[in-house]
């Protein structure tokens, strides 16, 4: 990353409500980390009162990356990756997964959260013989993405195009399906696409979505499986397909949350 890809510390601050909850400092919150603020941790506990399944729902998604960037690289000798909706550093972030199977891999972050900004270059701390980049974009900016990912990937060969846990948030997923199809457009063939989102799965997975969106937070929507599938289509998709977390090449991990989660994930690759 370039120094002046990322803003100034004071602009950064700036850009900081700490006054509603924000989703990259909620889940944070639930896996364990201490990036967030009490409004944060306010409607986290709240949720938790009646629908403790979210924690899962974190906790699983954070194993789903593990676990598919892990694939990619053994299974598929992907290389690299473009990692949109990066959130806050935790562990095994995906440059961190990858570059400990290929040390060579190259990883361009995207987020233009301002917390995570801050944190961005902790997401930097790349293995000598790869590289690791950060792009301060919105999704909907798909042709700045691939132009700036450009410079630091190579569009000659195949890329993962990594969405966890962020296309929720589209208000108008037509639309988002149309981003990610021309973020997919622009990479070559043999990528990957790789998807994961909460799900409208259980009574009370409906429920932790009102009450987030009640709490001022910029609002969460949990959708049908079969919708969020329909962003695979005209792509190959790996077995098992798009399926529950816990169900995606389910490891030791995997077991520690519930079978049930409502939360759904898949890989595909572009022919």
């Amino acid at each position: 990353m370039s120094e002046h890809q990322v803003p100034s510390q004071a602009g950064i601050s700036a850009r900081i409500d700490t006054t509603r909850p924000h989703s990259a400092r909620f889940w944070n919150y639930f896996v364990g980390g201490k990036d967030n603020y009490e409004v944060d941790r306010e409607i986290g506990d709240q949720i938790k009162t009646f629908f403790p399944g979210l924690v899962d729902v974190a906790v699983a998604g954070r194993q789903f990356l593990r676990r598919s960037v892990s694939h990619l690289v053994q299974e598929h000798g992907i290389r690299q990756f473009l990692d949109i909706g990066t959130g806050l550093p935790t562990a095994d972030n995906t440059h961190q997964v990858a570059q400990a199977i290929a040390p060579d891999a190259r990883i361009v972050y995207v987020d233009n959260d301002p917390l995570v900004l801050t944190h961005a270059r902790a997401l930097l701390t790349s293995a000598p013989e790869g590289v690791t980049d950060y792009i301060d974009a919105d999704l909907y900016q798909p042709d700045a993405i691939l132009a700036e990912a450009a410079k630091t990937l190579d569009f000659d060969r195949p890329v993962a195009l990594m969405l966890l846990g962020i296309l929720g948030h589209a208000g108008d997923f037509a639309r988002a399906r149309d981003v990610v199809r021309a973020l997919m457009a622009g990479l070559p063939s043999g990528s990957f696409l790789v998807v994961y989102d909460g799900t409208r799965t259980s009574e009370g997975m409906i429920a932790a979505e009102k009450a987030y969106i009640e709490s001022g937070a910029v609002p969460y929507y949990v959708r049908e499986p079969q919708e969020i599938a329909t962003l695979f289509d005209g792509l190959r998709m790996i077995e098992p397909g798009f399926v529950r977390l816990s169900a995606w090449h389910p490891d030791a991990d995997s077991a520690t949350v519930a079978a049930d989660v409502d939360a759904f994930g898949g890989v595909g690759v572009k022919a």
